[in-house]
């Protein structure tokens, strides 16, 4: 056998966010589902999604805690959910909120080239 012993496999819980991230144009990373939040501030950030027609995928870190702590750590960011397009970190519900309110949010989408309304 030679030195070349197999690498340890990175950390699997950042491994399936960074998938999940480059997989997805949109990825909420949330408490709950879209269909059935499980707290004010990932339900407000569904909402938002909805409303501007925005394709996403929601992830629920309610379901391992792993993932609830990794997402944290992934980001350098203390809550939940968390909103990434196109593999770049956006930022929270207020943040989201701020965004969609200023229409911010629309535009990113558009440059980013999210198509809204469409499924």
């Amino acid at each position: 056998m030679t030195d070349q012993a197999v690498a340890p496999t990175a950390d699997p819980v950042n491994a399936f966010i960074a998938s999940t991230i480059a997989d997805h144009s949109v990825v909420l990373f949330m408490k709950g589902t879209p269909d059935a939040p499980r707290c004010g501030f990932s339900s407000l950030s569904v909402q938002i999604l909805d409303q501007i027609e925005a394709p996403f995928v929601g992830v629920d870190v309610l379901q391992d805690d792993a993932l609830r702590d990794g997402i944290k750590v992934f980001t350098d960011w203390p809550t939940i959910p968390q909103l990434y397009v196109k593999g770049e970190f956006v930022g929270g519900s207020d943040i989201i909120r701020e965004m969609f309110q200023s229409g911010e949010l629309q535009a990113l989408l558009a440059e980013k080239g999210v198509a809204l309304g469409q499924d």
